[in-house]
């Protein structure tokens, strides 16, 4: 006999209740499918975010299967393999389909997530060649505590300075592909625009490059996400995504001197 029975009925209570409950906060807390689904992260505002959300969601949602899994296991054993009286329970030595079963299925999910990150990591970091001119060329140079941009359009002499109390404005056009050499002038910085979902170092010594596209028109917070000294908080910038027209317009002020 039991000694601490917990009646079916009772548990099937809880465990509704607690699927209630977690629903209801879901769809409570104000947030849209795109925010819900997006967890966090808009799509389609850069050539990085197409690859990188459905990365992101199925990374989540990998999780939520396999805890989910585990916690039923656990319930489980818990709930029907509990102590029923005195006797030595019978104890199972070898089951090879069992073995099988924990061993391969693991591998698997890992061997899926390895497979997806590495495909979904080299069409991110794919470079188009040097001699693509259809591509725009900005350096990105770090130092303690804010950025300079140099667009290689506007030729020498052009770059753009920022400060910790006047972060610069890094320009793109729509649709066209900018690719990026990031430096670093001193320590170590991280290049991290939030909404396109892109972060890269800038290294003393080491050029990085990254490459993509801007998909939206709009103004999107940037920031260095290495601690970098004193200052790093205010190691800010704006991404500002214009009309090609409006980047055409900019790199020809840069020509003239119109900072």
């Amino acid at each position: 006999m039991d000694r601490y029975p917990l009646p079916m009925s009772r548990l099937s209570r809880f465990v509704t209740s607690g699927v209630v409950v977690a629903a209801s906060a879901l769809l409570t807390t104000g947030c849209s499918s795109k925010d819900t689904f997006g967890f966090g992260f808009d799509p389609g505002l850069s050539s990085v975010n197409d690859i990188s959300l459905p990365l992101w969601q199925g990374a989540w949602i990998a999780a939520l299967i396999v805890g989910a899994f585990t916690a039923a296991l656990i319930l489980w054993a818990a709930i029907f393999h509990r102590k029923k009286d005195e006797n030595f329970p019978k104890q199972t030595r070898y089951n090879i389909p069992t073995e099988i079963a924990y061993t391969i299925i693991p591998f698997i999910i890992v061997a899926v997530l390895f497979g997806y990150t590495a495909v979904a990591e080299s069409n991110i970091t794919k470079i188009s060649p040097a001699t693509d001119t259809s591509v725009h060329d900005i350096t990105v140079n770090a130092i303690q505590w804010s950025w300079q941009f140099d667009y290689k359009e506007a030729g020498p002499g052009t770059t753009i300075t920022g400060t910790p109390a006047q972060p610069p404005v890094l320009y793109m056009p729509l649709g066209e592909r900018v690719r990026f050499t990031l430096t670093s002038s001193d320590v170590d910085h991280g290049f991290w625009i939030p909404a396109f979902m892109i972060q890269i170092m800038n290294l003393p010594g080491v050029e990085n490059h990254l490459e993509f596209a801007a998909t939206k028109l709009g103004t999107f917070p940037g920031r260095c996400n290495m601690l970098c000294g004193r200052n790093h908080s205010q190691m800010l910038f704006t991404v500002k995504v214009v009309t090609p027209s409006e980047y055409a317009g900019y790199i020809a002020n840069l020509k003239a001197g119109q900072k």
